[in-house]
């Protein structure tokens, strides 16, 4: 235990000398005397003092005022200041005492056993006064810690949410491009091999559209960004897609893809379609990937029902090439493959079953993996859904983009840096009838209103010079009605939805996103121009 300093003070050397031999015997106390006030405040100024014992009578400076000179003072004010008195014991003195600073009164004579109690009980307070600022001192500490922590980790995600933007940007542009001209191509005669080709075209852009998904699902969902959106879904309708998905990958690989269902399932569920085709694609292309020989199996069983609720488990197992007991706990961790060497061998992001395990959690179902070496893996998923009675409503049949109705008399203005997305997003628009002027970024799109009228703008979001925002802004400032009351659809390869609610804010009146539907754009483009001629 840390020593203490006390000082005495009393113009009188018989009586310093003696309370200094009475509190002689206390442990971890450093005593230092003196008869003048003046030299004593020189001490307590210069020294750290804990507990100052002063004689209220003296020449120089009485007690109450050099209580006082110690309050006064930012280095001293915290001493413990016991006023020691042979004047009278009225209260006005003590109430004096203790309204100058003081924290007790002795009075003389000193009881010996009182006297000595009082010190120590107050070296306790000391101590304990700096047990709690020194436990203050580690909390402030610690709360600018976090407080920096925070500012860091906030920078840190804007950092990753503004990569993640750009990122997203830069890939699905040249997707999107590739996309559209596949597109295009579909819509002209092709021979066997060459419809082949674009099959496998469009396979690889999708194989692209899913590694950057998901690497933006992982983000939204870690973030608490991501929500499931239930609607009427039709069970045998998704099996049917994935049937449809995979039996060619399968093929292609020499293995089978088989799916067996539960004649009980009920035909329509409360679900977030996409997300629950999304777990049961990471799944069964995961266990594509690892089976060489042999084949992959969806079974869909249902399990319970109760009041309307059914509990469904969705197996997929394969005969691959299994994963070992050490490494089964980490498949679902974030950028984690079950063995070194196994993203060499087979590639991947390792970020599937990272998804897979999250898209389950926001479900609040449970998911669980079983695997033999040189057998297969299992993975079983488990969830509680409403069942829904009402016939689902029909999918309608996608018209290719060259069948649209012709568009007339519309003439669009499309700002487009990426010179592929350019040219594909043009001639659909002359496919549909449209007029269209090109430029390559948010400056030359606000020239080129000052000499044409346009019926729309299609306008991309990262563009040089002037991004897509700024010249919406723009637009929507501009002091002349024809111009300031244009319909704009923004054109983005980013599925953030801070930047979505970005280009709403600049005054967009309508987000696309990159790769598009042709078709919903056709409708889109339609729509705006409608209501703008009608208004």
């Amino acid at each position: 235990m840390e020593k203490l300093k006390l000082i005495i003070v009393d113009d009188k050397e018989e009586n310093v000398l003696s309370l200094k031999a009475l509190l002689a015997d206390i442990d971890n106390l450093e005593i230092w005397g003196s008869t003048s006030p003046n030299e004593a405040l020189r001490y307590c100024w210069n020294q750290d003092v804990s507990i100052a014992l002063v004689d209220v009578q003296m020449p120089e400076i009485n007690g109450f005022e050099f209580v006082s000179l110690l309050q006064s003072n930012p280095k001293t004010w915290q001493i413990m200041v016991i006023m020691v008195t042979a004047i009278s014991k009225e209260d006005k003195f003590l109430l004096k005492g203790l309204h100058s600073g003081a924290v007790d009164y002795l009075y003389k004579p000193l009881n010996p056993d009182i006297t000595v109690a009082k010190v120590k009980s107050f070296m306790q307070q000391v101590y304990i006064q700096r047990e709690l600022k020194r436990k203050n001192d580690e909390l402030e500490r610690s709360h600018s810690e976090l407080v920096r922590a925070k500012r860091e980790a906030d920078l840190a995600r804007k950092s990753k949410e503004n990569f993640l933007a750009n990122m997203s940007h830069e890939i699905r542009t040249p997707i999107n491009g590739i996309v559209g001209i596949t597109t295009m191509l579909r819509s002209s005669p092709l021979n066997e091999e060459q419809t082949e080709w674009l099959d496998r075209l469009e396979n690889a852009s999708q194989q692209l559209l899913l590694i950057i998904n998901d690497i933006l699902d992982l983000s939204k969902i870690d973030s608490g960004k991501m929500r499931l959106d239930y609607a009427k879904t039709s069970l045998p309708r998704i099996l049917q897609e994935l049937q449809n998905l995979f039996v060619y990958k399968a093929e292609q690989k020499g293995i089978t893809f088989t799916i067996e269902h539960d004649p009980h399932l009920p035909k329509y569920i409360l679900a977030d379609s996409l997300r629950l085709t999304q777990i049961l694609s990471n799944l069964i292309s995961n266990g594509i990937k690892f089976t060489e020989k042999g084949g992959v199996t969806l079974t869909i069983k249902l399990l319970k029902r109760a009041k309307q609720r059914v509990y469904i488990q969705f197996s997929v197992k394969d005969t691959g090439i299994g994963i070992s007991s050490n490494a089964i706990d980490k498949i679902f961790q974030s950028f984690e493959q079950g063995e070194e060497g196994i993203t060499k061998r087979f590639g991947g992001t390792g970020l599937g079953l990272a998804i897979v395990k999250r898209l389950v959690n926001l479900h609040q179902g449970q998911i669980h993996a079983s695997s033999e070496m040189g057998k297969g893996s299992e993975f079983v998923f488990q969830c509680w859904f409403d069942e829904e009675d009402t016939e689902a409503s029909p999918m309608s049949e996608k018209k290719p983009y060259t069948g649209m109705a012709p568009l007339k008399d519309i003439r669009v203005l499309l700002a487009e840096d990426n010179e592929l997305n350019s040219f594909m997003v043009t001639h659909m628009l002359h496919t549909w009838g449209v007029a269209v002027d090109a430029v390559k970024n948010g400056k030359e799109a606000l020239e080129k209103l000052e000499h044409t009228v346009y019926n729309l703008i299609l306008m991309d979001a990262h563009m040089p010079v002037m991004s897509g925002f700024d010249a919406i802004r723009s637009i929507r400032n501009d002091h002349r009605k024809h111009i300031r009351e244009l319909p704009v659809i923004s054109i983005s390869a980013s599925v953030l939805h801070r930047e979505q609610q970005e280009a709403y804010a600049a005054g967009a009146d309508a987000v696309v996103g990159k790769p598009f539907d042709p078709s919903s754009l056709y409708k889109l483009i339609k729509t705006l121009t409608e209501t703008k001629s009608h208004g």
